[in-house]
């Protein structure tokens, strides 16, 4: 699965990067260069370091049962271990092969959540607050930090839209594969004749933008302020504190009217559409390797049905994997749900597994 002259490479890296670092000669933006490359390496070189001490010690057991001089006993508890080892090798090959991927340059970024009501009118809305308390739950547990950026209510307390910030480690990678349609099959609380409805939320989890990853011309934006207004067309404030960027070449457009300060409100929709132009960057990058990417767990549209909510049975069903949990509670509440993400995670390094021995 692995090249031995591969893995040879890595090592002899971290030993150059270990040497740089002893030197003591690099500047500052290199020693913080090359303290991250190491840093980076160190779980890798930890498998390969792991993988050939377990290889040595099959060696050992298999000279012990070949060679005619050993005890009976001795021979018997070598066959013994050199099974158990044989079981664990080849998790130990495919741990090595997976940190050996290459990494999505923002996976340990934070990200900007937004969730829109689709098909199913308040039923949808409501469905949409139900998701953005599941994410937000399952973020208290991993101890990330949810920001409210804008939300936009119904008339039943459910959400039109509503976008946030989750800020933490590793957060996209984890939430990514969230981006797509979601739908409940469910009876609405206001439905008296008792029947199942369906309906749909788009969830899209876009990695967040630094300024260095996205340059924004100002001439390419049009800025208006407008006075916010809440449900009903009412007015929220009496200045014009509401912002709406538009960006003239893509067309994209970020309203924000949350906040009282119209420079707070201008400073969260610049962070939207940052995230929004970088994953655009990205969209373009992954078309140009489509062919490359057959086997992937999910596109990232989001117009791509993946996941359904069924409450009279109490399940959830991922499409893309073909998972259905019966515990639909703890799911909703953020509770199992790693119990989607890490099969998910897990499907996609094995499609990207096949994907390298394909090319091999």
């Amino acid at each position: 699965m692995v090249r031995e002259d591969q893995l040879e490479r890595i090592l002899l890296r971290h030993e150059a990067l270990e040497a740089e670092l002893a030197g003591g000669q690099l500047a500052s933006g290199d020693f913080a260069k090359t303290s991250r490359e190491l840093a980076e390496l160190e779980p890798v070189v930890a498998s390969i370091r792991g993988l050939r001490a377990k290889r040595r010690e099959l060696a050992d057991l298999d000279a012990m049962i070949a060679d005619p001089a050993a005890d009976a006993e001795m021979r018997e508890l070598a066959e013994a271990e050199r099974r158990d080892l044989g079981e664990a090798l080849p998790g130990l090959e495919r741990a090595v092969a997976v940190a050996l991927l290459p990494k999505d340059a923002a996976d340990e970024r934070s990200a900007i959540l937004e969730i829109r009501a689709g098909t199913g009118g308040e039923e949808a809305a409501l469905f949409a607050r139900d998701l953005f308390g599941m994410y937000t739950r399952y973020a208290g547990l991993h101890g990330w930090r949810v920001e409210m950026m804008s939300e936009s209510e119904a008339e039943h307390g459910g959400y039109k839209e509503v976008i946030a910030s989750i800020t933490g480690a590793g957060v996209f990678a984890r939430l990514k594969f969230e981006s797509g349609v979601h739908r409940v099959q469910r009876v609405p609380a206001t439905e008296a004749g008792g029947r199942i409805h369906t309906s749909a939320a788009t969830v899209a989890v876009l990695p967040e933008a630094e300024e260095v990853d996205i340059a924004i011309d100002e001439k390419d934006l049009r800025i208006d302020v407008f006075r916010s207004s809440g449900p009903g067309g009412q007015s929220v404030n009496t200045t014009d504190s509401a912002v709406r960027i538009t960006h003239l070449p893509t067309g994209l457009v970020v309203q924000q009217q949350d906040e009282k300060s119209q420079h707070k409100n201008k400073a969260k929709a610049m962070k939207v559409l940052r995230a929004r132009l970088y994953e655009l960057e990205r969209e373009k990058a992954d078309a140009e390797r489509a062919a490359d990417r057959k086997g992937q767990v999910g596109s990232g549209d989001r117009s791509e049905r993946i996941r359904t909510y069924n409450f009279p049975q109490g399940r959830v069903t991922d499409h893309r994997i073909n998972l259905t949990l019966y515990k639909i509670d703890k799911v909703i509440s953020g509770e199992a749900l790693d119990e989607i993400i890490e099969p998910l995670i897990a499907a996609d390094e094995a499609a990207r597994l096949a994907d390298l021995d394909g090319q091999a």
